[in-house]
């Protein structure tokens, strides 16, 4: 009698699989050089502004004998003491914030209606729009023309004057319309089959998908609008309205006699008040900055790339 029972195989005799794949010589040497150059990079860029923060610490003597790197000499809180004791400063920061939070809310409001209206190929006059959005990136008005212009709405001395120029940026309009066209159009038919009207659709359909390009375009918006002084420099002559770069640049330049005013010698206000001015002035954004880092790459990409 022949017995059926199946045979085990025999486990010697089958090839075992490479789990792993090696790494040839040429991908290894690509990754260390890859890896020693992003390191380099990394270091070229950080080193200014390490360089800042001991500079601002540092005494007037070590600065201009070039002695400070990356670590303060003879260390100095006679420029913060004096800075953070003016009331205009922290006047100036308040305008800032307020000015910062303002204008980016309203050129976000404009900027993502506007970009997602033209992103609608059925729109009457689409291309005209765009034109007219596309010129503006090349030929502007003018200084003069703009500061009459403000003058005659009797804008100056006033936030508005700040607000509402700047508050649509071309560039940032035509990422956002961009990024709109290669929304899926199947999300908003059949949000438009269930009741929603357009402006539900942008509202609680569009925008919540579409976290990345906003969190980029408020980046880029309140970055602009916090540097920004020269605006303010031409618009703004009542102190009580200046944003804290315009209060920085005038120390910078001597205007406010704080030095004086704090029994500071002038060699020790140009000796680090740059760095100083700069470390305070860029602190704030660097703060703001690793919380929506994450979506700065992304919604860069999906903006301007089209597939």
């Amino acid at each position: 009698m022949v017995s059926t029972t199946p045979t085990a195989p025999d486990i010697s005799a089958v090839r075992a699989v490479p789990t792993t794949i090696k790494d040839t010589r040429g991908y290894t040497v690509f990754r260390v050089v890859n890896a020693v150059l992003l390191v380099l990079v990394c270091l070229v860029t950080l080193y200014p502004f390490v360089n800042l923060i001991a500079q601002a610490f540092s005494s007037q003597g070590y600065i201009v004998a070039g002695e400070v790197n990356l670590w303060p000499k003879g260390f100095n809180l006679t420029t913060f003491e004096t800075v953070f004791g003016d009331e205009r400063f922290w006047t100036g920061y308040r305008n800032t914030i307020i000015q910062t939070v303002l204008a980016t809310g309203i050129a976000m409001v404009l900027t993502t209606t506007m970009a997602y209206a033209l992103s609608k190929r059925h729109l009457k006059g689409r291309s005209v729009f765009i034109g007219l959005v596309v010129v503006t990136m090349f030929f502007n008005g003018g200084l003069i023309p703009n500061y009459l212009l403000i003058t005659n709405l009797g804008l100056k001395n006033t936030i508005w004057a700040i607000v509402l120029p700047n508050a649509i940026s071309a560039f940032n309009l035509l990422v956002m319309k961009s990024f709109f066209e290669n929304f899926p159009s199947d999300l908003e038919e059949a949000a438009s089959i269930d009741g929603l009207t357009t402006y539900g659709i942008f509202g609680r359909i569009v925008l919540p998908l579409s976290k990345a390009v906003v969190a980029t375009m408020v980046l880029f918006y309140a970055v602009s609008f916090w540097n920004a002084w020269f605006p303010a420099f031409l618009y703004l002559s009542d102190p009580g309205l200046q944003p804290v770069t315009l209060y920085l640049r005038n120390l910078l330049a001597g205007a406010t006699g704080s030095g004086v005013e704090a029994g500071m010698e002038t060699v020790q206000i140009g000796a680090n008040i740059q760095a100083v001015a700069m470390l305070l002035t860029v602190l704030p954004i660097i703060c703001f900055y690793p919380f929506i880092q994450k979506y700065f790459v992304s919604g860069v990409m999906l903006g301007s790339v089209k597939g």
